[in-house]
């Protein structure tokens, strides 16, 4: 009989704590306008179910073949396949399930859909067995799954993510992913990742640098270059009449020093706390940057849904 402690076991190792990177398949629906379009708002929702299925088959593969390095490392020790909790058998077998079903699921509701829910598990099966040992390549891998998810939302949307705010998604994946190594490799030493064997801490600190600058610099430009897509409300008519040619002012800029301190802010957990090593953490945890995040997505959400 499946008891409730199996079901919690199941989820820690379906990292469920991590479905919130999937949140990125709204962006298109957000960004666009459309977030109050209830056809399009139930067809996003059910494609980041979707991905959330996609994203734990993935963990779940990349624990069974990471399990000789995962017992050594000092938290990772603690997940359900490395402690014993689930054998490598049940979780091959719970890989083959989800795959099955999210690939069905994915098919289901469109053909596009599918081959990029296809590249997003054969991505990071490749991860897991080969990708993930060659430096740089290994977080350029984690960044352009980060990409799919975000073009997910596009294809399920019809509508397009501006270039800029795409390469900014890109840049910030690939900041966290290098934080990450980071974090690991000043932590626990080059013992719990192969690829750490190969990067040297001034390295990452130089990638980490550069990605930083890559992602404030692509966030500026898309609060410059793009427009609002303005939904009209009964405010709008007054702002228009308090400040003429408002949709055309680059209002989105303001959000910019919000960026900034947030990517300063996940630096500083770093350097000061070491805690770059599980950014979904940081992210729920951490009142500066939680503030930070839900002030953003405040003032975003002001400017194209109510102002």
């Amino acid at each position: 009989m499946f008891h409730f402690s199996s079901i919690k076991t199941y989820a820690r190792a379906m990292r469920v704590n991590q479905w919130i990177k999937n949140f990125l398949v709204f962006t298109a629906i957000i960004f666009s306008g459309q977030l109050f379009n209830g056809y399009l708002f139930w067809q996003t929702c059910i494609a980041f179910g979707i991905f959330c299925l996609l994203s734990s088959t993935s963990y779940l593969l990349n624990d069974i073949i990471d399990y000789p390095y995962d017992r050594k490392h000092p938290i990772k020790r603690y997940r359900p396949i490395a402690a014993g909790e689930i054998s490598i058998q049940q979780a091959t077998f719970a890989v083959f399930i989800l795959t099955f079903v999210s690939l069905l699921l994915s098919l289901l509701f469109s053909v596009g859909f599918f081959f990029l829910s296809l590249t997003f598990i054969l991505l990071h099966f490749f991860y897991s067995l080969y990708l993930k040992k060659l430096p740089t390549f290994d977080i350029f891998s984690i960044s352009f799954s980060f990409i799919i998810r975000a073009i997910a939302g596009e294809v399920v949307t019809g509508y397009h993510i501006p270039i800029w705010l795409l390469l900014t998604i890109f840049f910030i994946s690939l900041f966290m992913a290098t934080i990450k190594r980071h974090a690991e490799l000043i932590s626990h030493g080059r013992e719990t990742r192969e690829s750490l064997y190969r990067y040297k801490e001034h390295y990452l600190d130089f990638l980490s640098n550069t990605f930083a600058t890559g992602t404030i610099l692509a966030y500026a430009f898309y609060t410059y270059m793009e427009r609002i897509p303005q939904v009209p409300t009964f405010i709008t008519p007054l702002m228009t009449r308090l400040l003429p040619g408002f949709e055309a002012r680059k209002w989105m800029m303001v959000t910019i020093p919000l960026v900034v301190y947030g990517v300063a802010r996940y630096a500083q957990l770093l350097y000061e706390k070491v805690e770059g090593e599980r950014p979904e953490k940081l992210i729920t945890t951490d009142i500066p940057l939680v503030t930070t995040i839900l002030l953003w997505i405040s003032v975003i959400i002001s400017f194209i849904y109510v102002l």
